[in-house]
């Protein structure tokens, strides 16, 4: 596929998982930015989509080719153990192919990064999930990029049928849950929706300074 031109004033960003909840929001919330000249997109398959900013590389997360220049990084490759199989097959994914592109696209210039994470992550977390979630966030703040933004959203609201995934049970209870308790439940633990993580992300990761996480609760519109 042709590479998109990137003018001397447009961001360039990079997207892994741009076929997720979140990740599909964040790749057509940086093709309708105007401040954005092109967009290149990880993924193991072709995309059904064209745009005249968009570029998709089919790669193999196990042995990424050398990446495009970018200014931004969004990582948003996520599974879960369910789907993966087993947990050395979750930790491959959510651990392994995301810490592969984020020191690829450092090495190809980009200065800031974006992870969709989950809440509840935790390095030292007794539970494999949190863990693996946690460790992937430290060692992402040891790579030397000049902004990391963090997003731990809560259960995640959306419309997996139309991206082909399963539908995950305990996402469908919690936001049931949210919209029957939600004056009672608080903000950090209500459902949220994929999009509104991928516009807090769309916001924070251009301009971030240092490392900032941000928690469900400050994502909920």
């Amino acid at each position: 596929m042709p590479t998109p031109d990137a003018s001397a004033t447009g961001r360039t960003a990079l997207v892994a998982g741009a076929t997720g909840l979140v990740g599909r929001e964040i790749l057509q919330g940086l093709l309708a930015d105007d401040t954005v000249a092109a967009v290149h997109v990880l993924a193991r398959r072709a995309l059904p989509l064209q745009h005249p900013k968009l570029a998709v590389h089919v790669v193999d997360f196990a042995a990424l080719p050398a990446l495009p220049r970018a200014d931004e990084v969004y990582l948003a490759l996520g599974t879960t153990i369910k789907v993966a199989g087993s947990q050395p097959a979750f930790r491959a994914v959510d651990f392994d192919a995301n810490l592969a592109v984020a020191r690829a696209a450092l090495a190809a210039g980009a200065r800031r990064i974006g992870l969709v994470s989950a809440m509840g992550a935790d390095s030292q977390s007794s539970i494999f999930y949190s863990r693996v979630k946690g460790e992937l966030e430290a060692v992402l703040d040891g790579l030397g990029y000049e902004g990391l933004v963090v997003a731990r959203p809560s259960m995640l609201a959306g419309d997996r049928e139309s991206l082909g995934q399963p539908e995950r049970g305990g996402e469908k209870l919690a936001l049931q849950v949210t919209r029957w308790l939600r004056p009672l439940i608080p903000r950090n633990y209500q459902s949220i929706q994929g999009k509104d993580v991928a516009q807090a992300l769309l916001r924070t990761v251009p301009v971030a300074q240092g490392q900032q996480v941000l928690l469900s609760g400050a994502m909920q519109p």
